[in-house]
């Protein structure tokens, strides 16, 4: 994938906050936000952690075949990336995923509610430097004695602003 040197939409990091804090559905709506948003190959990449992330929701739900599911079609877009893409760990994302569902397949539908959800690690990704996009346009923006402004619609921040929307 040719994107995957770049950085994360907001929204994406919301997401993998959200995940990591095991709010998956939030997670899912987050990480839709960034799919939707994005124009390039990064698609697969929001694409397919949401789809973890809903295969997660399934299993604390006991919703087996859910999880099955919606974690054969995460496959379809995860496999294609790298092992890291935009800072995200998607080898690790992988092997984590595919243990969870080993043990949720040796539980079976019977006894999915005795899925230990410790079993649901994080995502493990890192920030690099800071590309911040226009949460109204989706446009990139520019940071400037202390300003970030999108040459598109205007939106402006300070850096007073920037930890309360981009940390």
């Amino acid at each position: 994938m040719s994107d995957c040197n770049g950085t994360l939409h907001p929204r994406a990091r919301d997401g993998l906050r959200l995940f990591n804090a095991g709010e998956y559905f939030e997670a899912h709506e987050a990480l839709e936000d960034a799919w939707n948003a994005e124009e390039g190959d990064a698609k697969d990449l929001y694409r397919g952690i949401l789809q973890i992330a809903v295969t997660y929701l399934h299993i604390t739900r006991g919703n087996y075949n859910g999880a099955l599911k919606v974690y054969q079609r995460s496959r379809k877009w995860l496999n294609g990336l790298p092992d890291i893409c935009k800072g995200v760990h998607i080898g690790q994302l992988r092997g984590d995923a595919d243990k969870v569902i080993e043990e949720v397949q040796r539980l079976g539908p019977e006894r999915i509610r005795e899925f230990d959800p410790v079993l649901l690690k994080p995502v493990k990704w890192e920030e690099g430097n800071h590309v911040y996009i226009c949460d109204r346009c989706g446009s990139k923006m520019y940071e400037k004695n202390c300003k970030v402004t999108c040459p598109n619609c205007g939106n402006r921040f300070d850096c007073s602003d920037l930890n309360i929307y981009f940390d």
